[in-house]
């Protein structure tokens, strides 16, 4: 014999708190995780993230001659956010050592200001540490207006210290939308 309809209307209720539960703890996780992810990189080492804040170059260091790194430029967005966002050249040959530059062009293609931040990124991962930022849009916040273009340098330096092995290094940006205060 089934249920009668107020010991089913007691189960879905029930059923109902369950659900709301479990949802509000994968919302509260998913907000746990972001210092989480950055405490274990810390810890370990590998995450790929390049420096938070502008390097100042060594002058004494020596630019490496007898080789040369191959370094990638990705650029990204977030879906729906409405930039374009690409780099002036996909790679470029630099000597370890030497201060060099690429130019990102970035537009926002809406009637809306658009407020966000590029987020880096290197692999292979442990070349991270050897991938000197001195100027990049990456470390604050950018506004952009309404149909704007902004072309915006990053400048960095392969540390010399870089194993020799590693021939080619990927910088990879992905622009987000800054979260909107609550009014």
């Amino acid at each position: 014999m089934g249920m009668s309809a107020a010991e089913r209307q007691r189960h879905n209720l029930r059923l109902g708190f369950k659900l709301g539960f479990v949802a509000l703890f994968f919302v509260g996780f998913g907000f746990a995780m972001v210092p989480f992810y950055d405490l274990i990189c810390r810890v370990t080492g590998l995450n790929g993230k390049t420096n938070e804040v502008a390097m100042v170059a060594d002058k004494n260091t020596q630019v490496d001659f007898s080789r040369s790194v191959k370094v990638e430029f990705l650029s990204h967005s977030m879906p729906g956010v409405g930039l374009q966002f690409k780099p002036e050249g996909f790679s470029i040959r630099v000597h370890p050592g030497e201060i060099s530059r690429m130019n990102y062009t970035i537009t926002n293609t809406t009637d809306k200001v658009f407020v966000g931040q590029a987020i880096p990124s290197i692999t292979p991962a442990v070349a991270a540490q050897y991938f000197e930022k001195l100027e990049c849009f990456c470390f604050s916040q950018q506004t952009f207006a309404p149909n704007e273009t902004r072309t915006m340098p990053v400048v960095f330096v392969v540390n010399p210290k870089l194993d020799p092995d590693f021939g080619t290094v990927t910088l990879s940006y992905t622009f987000f939308e800054a979260i909107k205060p609550k009014s």
